[in-house]
């Protein structure tokens, strides 16, 4: 078996599996899992939810960093992980960076919201100007729109100081630069007359970097560009836009957590709303939508279908045809099986997937659990 250790602050390798749980900040921020690439699989899931594709397990991480979650390829080609904690939010929330086949700290003070005491980082993504922005959640800790867009600014390659770039939020979620927009998801934008609601805003680079932007909660702000109503079903859920990404011709694509729904949005020429439709799928339909990503170079979409254990590719240039890349059961996420996936990112012909592993009612995960874990699925 070909085991890989992470890299500790202090430049010492780890010699096995944590056994002990950090009791500190400074620990929990300096410890690294084990990073194993041929870890055995877990046994067959007892349930009638067949196994499809062979996701890879590419890294455990310990129990400080129970919740992995938004990805960014970074210009040095490297990745940077975003880890919330929200499964055990007594774990200080951090930034990770993959190189590779290891895993190591990345930025680790990161920035609490005053009032939760909390941060929360989700979706991140780099900007134009070499920073790196990142959706911070502060949903679970209040949910009065105290979530926040941060940026981190970047110098020779390295973070440094991290602000805030806009505030008022409900639910921050995914990021996405088109050219010198930024769009962001929030999974619950509610309008005084619908409860149900999420949206996409955008802002511009130059808005961002002449102070914080205040959001107006609860409005059509001037910031909105589409708005969503989520339909509630049996799992109860009414988070709407969550992944984020555009295709080779400039459409921008979300999808709802909630009831699974894919939306195209197209731009006017001055990157105001043209048209909001729904996706008529092909095939298999979707019940849940979370992270997604789409490779422009043949207009695939790739998402977690985080209720069903999933992977699905919808081909945008075949009818919206949709694939099952990988599915498995309940399982803990053992040797690479998905255990409720949250977002996807492409390198190359490589699928990196965060195990989110942190349920909700009616979904096939039902406990979060050790180990927790990034899969990678290798692409034809």
């Amino acid at each position: 078996m070909r085991t890989l250790f992470s890299l500790l602050l202090s430049g010492t390798l780890l010699a096995g599996c944590q056994q002990n749980p950090p009791t500190t900040e400074a620990e929990a921020v300096a410890k690294e899992a084990v990073v194993r690439t041929d870890s055995p699989a877990s046994a067959a899931p007892a349930d009638s939810v067949s196994r499809i594709g062979t996701p890879r397990l590419l890294f455990s991480l310990d129990e400080a960093h129970n919740t992995p979650d938004g990805m960014a390829l970074a210009p040095n080609g490297s990745i940077i992980l975003s880890v919330p904690n929200l499964a055990d939010n007594s774990k200080p929330a951090s930034l990770m960076e993959i190189v590779g086949e290891t895993i190591r700290p990345y930025a680790t003070n990161l920035p609490v919201e005053p009032s939760t005491k909390k941060a929360a980082p989700m979706d991140l993504a780099f900007g134009p100007d070499g920073h790196l922005y990142y959706a911070e959640n502060q949903y679970e800790n209040d949910k009065n729109f105290k979530s926040r867009l941060m940026r981190v600014q970047i110098a020779n390659g390295k973070p440094g100081k991290i602000e805030t770039v806009a505030d008022g939020f409900a639910l921050a979620n995914a990021v996405a630069w088109k050219g010198n927009t930024l769009y962001v998801t929030d999974s619950q934008w509610d309008l005084p007359k619908n409860d149900k609601g999420s949206a996409i805003l955008r802002f511009s680079l130059a808005e961002l970097n002449k102070g914080v932007v205040h959001l107006r909660p609860k409005t059509q702000d001037p910031h909105m560009l589409a708005f969503f109503t989520t339909k509630v079903n049996e799992t109860g859920l009414d988070n709407g836009a969550d992944g984020l990404d555009y295709d080779s011709q400039g459409n921008l694509y979300t999808g709802s957590f909630g009831d699974g729904t894919l939306y195209k949005i197209t731009l006017k020429p001055d990157g105001s709303l043209a048209k909001q439709e729904v996706l008529s799928l092909k095939g298999k339909q979707i019940p849940c939508v979370d992270g997604l990503i789409i490779d422009r170079s043949t207009d695939k979409l790739y998402l977690c279908n985080s209720r069903e254990n999933a992977i699905e590719m919808v081909d945008l240039r075949n009818g919206n045809a949709v694939t099952t890349l990988a599915q498995n059961g309940d399982t803990d996420g053992a040797g690479g099986l998905l255990d409720q996936p949250a977002e996807v990112l492409m390198k190359g012909k490589r699928l990196y997937i965060a195990n989110f592993d942190k349920p909700d009612k009616n979904f096939i995960n039902t406990k979060s659990d050790a180990p927790h874990t990034i899969s990678v699925i290798e692409l034809p």
